[in-house]
């Protein structure tokens, strides 16, 4: 990789640097770290773009020049990026959280050492670690022609509505969670749990793993730690719903586009 030019992924926090210009958003690419670099600085290596070599690192605290670059939050980047680029930052926060969380053996205590661009082993028992990714459902349940929507406590956005979800637990299948999860948070049982897709979310290293499910009994009922509200939504009017860059977004999509019945009826 020495001489090429190389796709650098430079974090501060949760925030990309990028080069802002008249043609838009970029990644920086150069031969040498755009920005200087301790000797004892992790560097991460990426999959490449286009043969184009990528690596990524991250500075605890910002320098006084950028040299021309901005700091745009990784959510934001999502509306600013290819698609690729996006994917591939995304990566790499997870890979830079994984590795600063990771500098000493969980069972001895000692140093790890890098064994691979995805592996660690310990200096001392050899104990090796991977990335570890936190599985998450979501689930879009269908009521007639109404969906469920529910307003969590956590949400960014105080005047949203998204669908019901929850992380995975040890010892249970995705389809268990999906119906734990239902229960839990609004008291209802479903039928017809179908597969609808997934989607990484590195916020810090997880994977949503997404469903369509029918309502099939039970009476309205909102955890109230975790949610503040909730209820049935028709596609007429429907509440502010979550951003594209969502699985939740591409779920509630899919429901609005369907062909309503009563356009049916009129063919």
């Amino acid at each position: 990789m020495e001489g090429k030019a190389t796709y650098w992924f430079i974090f501060i926090g949760n925030s990309l640097l990028l080069k802002h210009d008249d043609n838009g958003y970029q990644l920086p690419c150069t031969i040498d770290p755009p920005l200087l670099i301790k000797e004892w600085t992790p560097l991460q290596e990426l999959p490449p773009i286009e043969n184009v070599p990528c690596m990524a690192y991250c500075l605890n605290t910002p320098p006084a020049d950028l040299k021309g670059l901005v700091t745009v939050g990784l959510r934001e980047s999502w509306g600013l990026l290819p698609r690729q680029f996006y994917d591939t930052a995304g990566k790499a926060s997870e890979l830079l959280y994984w590795d600063s969380n990771t500098k000493y053996c969980g069972v001895c205590g000692a140093p790890m050492k890098r064994a691979t661009t995805i592996s660690k082993r310990c200096t001392n028992c050899g104990k090796e670690v991977w990335p570890q990714v936190s599985p998450a459902i979501i689930v879009r349940i269908r009521r007639g022609d109404d969906i469920l929507l529910v307003h969590s406590r956590n949400f960014r956005r105080s005047e949203m509505y998204g669908l019901v979800a929850g992380f995975v637990e040890t010892g249970e299948t995705l389809e268990q969670c999906v119906r734990r999860e239902v229960a839990e948070e609004v008291g209802l049982e479903i039928t017809n749990l179908r597969y609808f897709g997934s989607q990484p979310w590195p916020y810090p290293c997880g994977i949503m793993i997404g469903f369509t499910a029918d309502y099939l009994g039970g009476e309205l009922h909102v955890q109230e730690e975790e949610l503040s509200n909730a209820g049935w939504f028709n596609r007429k009017k429907l509440p502010p719903i979550p951003d594209k860059m969502s699985i939740a977004r591409k779920l509630i999509d899919d429901y609005i586009a369907e062909k309503r019945p009563d356009k049916e009826n009129e063919s």
